[in-house]
């Protein structure tokens, strides 16, 4: 049976966050093909926080939605399976889903699932990553019942 750990810092305090089973499902679905234990801590921040956080790290100014920091493997060291960290902003989700026309929640879904493929090693710098990797989340996010999110909706009226 594979480990997959989750840890949830929720610094904010708001009504409209997902609850730690939801969390925990999308990390379950995210790392279905994944065949390493896994220990994840998502932190769920103000956008002064996120902000901070991206000008230190990325070098970046304004607020995120998401930052994922992979943790290193260690060679030679057992019992290891802590992938890494995501810093989520539930301000700038919040805003987006309103601007993208999509529910909270399968907004938060998507960024989630999005931070732990980052974990695992996709990513998004050139056209093939990203192509490949909005492929993977489109996968998982449908194993969810969660339309694809890279696809505008139609809106009637």
């Amino acid at each position: 049976m594979l480990i997959r750990d989750l840890e949830v810092q929720r610094i904010i305090d708001s009504q409209f966050l997902p609850a730690d089973e939801e969390l925990q499902l999308w990390l379950e679905t995210a790392l279905i093909d994944y065949s390493h234990d896994a220990e994840v801590l998502i932190r769920i921040v103000d956008s002064q926080e996120i902000t901070s956080l991206n000008k230190q790290y990325r070098h970046k100014t304004g607020s995120t939605n998401i930052l994922s920091f992979p943790l290193e493997m260690i060679e030679g060291v057992p019992g290891l399976y802590i992938l890494g960290d995501l810093v989520i902003c539930a301000e700038v989700l919040e805003r987006e889903a309103r601007e993208q026309k999509k529910t909270l929640n399968e907004h938060w879904a998507h960024i989630v699932i999005h931070g732990i493929l980052h974990l695992i090693g996709f990513d998004h710098i050139n056209e093939k990553d990203a192509t490949e990797m909005e492929a993977k989340e489109i996968n998982v996010l449908h194993q969810l019942q969660i339309d694809n999110p890279y696809q505008e909706k139609e809106v009637n009226g």
